[in-house]
């Protein structure tokens, strides 16, 4: 069933890199005792961290955020009320309905791209064109500690893209991609190896690095002294990837999307800067009202536990949440009862560190067509998660001899967001 879900777009938006580990896009983890919910307390008020929630492919925000029911395209499903009087979205999110209270939606993104890779760049980098780092690596490069073992960016996916995140920050920035919460292959030394003979080996490694760097980039060079210390660190602490505990795994799901959010709650105790997990599989061209009551019924219970304990742990005025998609899905739909891109008048969910929880910012017409009140775009969005979490996104990349402005000069922040 899942092979229909995208019909009618053109192969290469999917085709997804079935590459275990790459290693120069990768960063190091080092993780800890884990944290319980009265330590994780005692952390407040350290660094700002992020946690991304990618529902890759493009929710429809008739199904999610912007319910639209008894209208010409509003589709079947009714609205509910959530914890903030006045605030509907649609009966798929039950669970997460009863957490709105922490959260806010705007429902005013206008992307004028209804491609998938223009979409996921510019909801990542805020801006449609140029090489910039996504937020991951922005907040990587600005928040974390300079003398912190772990990675600054985290990316949990089943499958996936393989960007290169990092842009022109240091290559220990760019996101280390971990596919589901198995250990990437090769994470164990090879067994019969003498340690003399192992530090001989890296001793060997960091001459011939030395040698190849002679006339050479030195980013070049940076990138793969960054993948050698990020899979050292990585070997050095296997015990993430243990089995997770059983009682979790009842509150979260048992399914991939339950595990990664599982595995996103320690990283983000341990303080790892960025966690993104995608949840795959919105790209409904077909049968879209069938697959999102599967996909949302899969994201609702396992997102609003992941939420309620960053809350519980008392992190979440130091967490960003925000869960997005690279567009939206269009009002009308088509001859397979589907809905085809839309990036025309899309929303997104967002809230914890530097948000103000409840809002509702701007509005589409009465179909759904088109946005209707306070417009905004990527670069918006861009400036207004910086900002939240304590960068000047107005401000020049701490690059030498370079001038390059952290958010696009020509959008701005969502003021009346920012707590």
């Amino acid at each position: 069933m899942a092979s229909h879900r995208n019909q009618g777009c053109n192969v290469l938006d999917h085709r997804m890199s079935r590459r275990n580990f790459v290693m120069g896009a990768s960063a190091a983890a080092g993780f800890g005792p884990l944290l319980t919910p009265a330590m994780a307390k005692q952390a407040k008020g350290q660094q700002k961290q992020i946690l991304q929630v990618y529902l890759q492919g493009g929710v429809s925000q008739f199904e999610s955020w912007d319910c639209k029911p008894g209208t010409k395209y509003g589709g079947p499903f009714r609205e509910i009320q959530t914890t903030v009087p006045g605030m509907k979205i649609c009966e798929l999110l039950p669970y997460t309905a009863q957490k709105m209270h922490l959260l806010s939606i705007i429902r005013s993104i206008n992307l004028k791209t209804n491609d998938h890779g223009v979409g996921r760049l510019f909801m990542e980098k805020g801006r449609t064109v140029g090489d910039y780092p996504y937020i991951g690596s922005v907040a990587s490069r600005y928040l974390k500690n300079a003398n912190d073992p772990l990675p600054g960016y985290i990316h949990i996916s089943t499958r996936g893209l393989t960007d290169n995140t990092a842009a022109f920050l240091e290559a220990q920035h760019g996101q280390m991609k971990l596919e589901g919460v198995a250990p990437p292959e090769n994470l164990l030394p090879r067994t019969g190896i003498p340690e003399s003979v192992l530090t001989k080996s890296e001793q060997f490694r960091l001459q011939l690095n030395k040698q190849f760097g002679t006339g050479r980039s030195k980013s070049l060079i940076d990138s793969y002294d960054a993948s050698f210390d990020q899979a050292s660190q990585l070997m050095a602490r296997k015990h993430l990837f243990e089995s997770q505990p059983e009682k979790d795994l009842n509150r979260y799901g048992h399914h991939p999307f339950g595990q990664n959010c599982l595995l996103a709650r320690r990283l983000l105790e341990e303080g790892v800067t960025c966690v993104k997990v995608t949840h795959h599989g919105y790209d409904t061209h077909a049968e879209n009202f069938n697959f999102h009551i599967e996909q949302l019924d899969e994201f609702d219970k396992t997102f609003a536990t992941l939420l309620g304990d960053i809350e519980d742990r008392g992190m979440l005025d130091n967490v960003l949440v925000m869960v997005y998609s690279e567009f939206g899905r269009t009002p009308k739909i088509n001859n397979k009862y589907g809905r085809d891109h839309w990036g025309a008048s899309c929303s997104i969910a967002l809230g914890g560190a530097g948000i103000q929880p409840g809002a509702i910012i701007g509005a589409t017409n009465a179909d759904g067509t088109e946005v209707s009140d306070r417009e905004v775009d990527g670069g918006h969005l861009f400036h207004t998660y910086m900002q939240a979490v304590g960068i000047n996104s107005t401000s020049d990349h701490d690059i030498p001899g370079r001038s390059v402005p952290i958010g696009d000069p020509a959008a701005s922040a969502i003021e009346e967001l920012l707590a």
